[in-house]
């Protein structure tokens, strides 16, 4: 009985830790229509060393996690497994950087429109966990910031 109370008491602690997870400033690039791919980009906190490792949203048929790096003065994109989410930190989902693409999209994405995603996180102990966001649609050529302030 109280190692069933104590196991309880754990994944109700994990819970809370993935629930206090703050995610800011979520928003996707809108497209040009038959454009097939846009970027989703946020900031991440987490109280407790997460990693994001899927992610969802209906818009697209694919929603990968993807990093933009130099390699021999060329900057190239490639999709990660996750992203570490170390314990008080922020991390920064952004143009140029850490990102999400959104590829095979099943139609337009439109400024002012607001698209579901849904964030598929993993605690330390292997526990997955998911948070739906909404994030607002920018315009086509919003900066690498992300603000469309002029």
């Amino acid at each position: 009985m109280k190692r069933l109370l104590f196991a309880s008491l754990v994944v109700a602690a994990a819970s809370a830790a993935f629930a206090q997870l703050t995610v800011k400033e979520p928003w996707v690039r809108a497209t040009v229509p038959q454009q097939m791919a846009t970027g989703a980009f946020m900031q991440i906190t987490s109280p407790t060393d997460t990693r994001l490792v899927e992610v969802r949203t209906p818009v697209a048929g694919v929603a990968e996690i993807h990093e933009m790096a130099m390699e021999k003065d060329v900057m190239k994109m490639r999709a990660v497994a996750g992203l570490a989410l170390p314990a008080g930190k922020t991390a920064e989902l952004e143009p140029g950087g850490y990102h999400v693409m959104l590829l095979g999209l099943k139609g337009q994405v439109k400024e002012g429109e607001t698209v579901p995603v849904t964030l598929v996180l993993e605690g330390k102990d292997g526990k997955r966990e998911t948070i739906e966001i909404k994030a607002p649609v920018r315009p086509l050529a919003t900066p690498a910031g992300g603000s469309t302030k002029k």
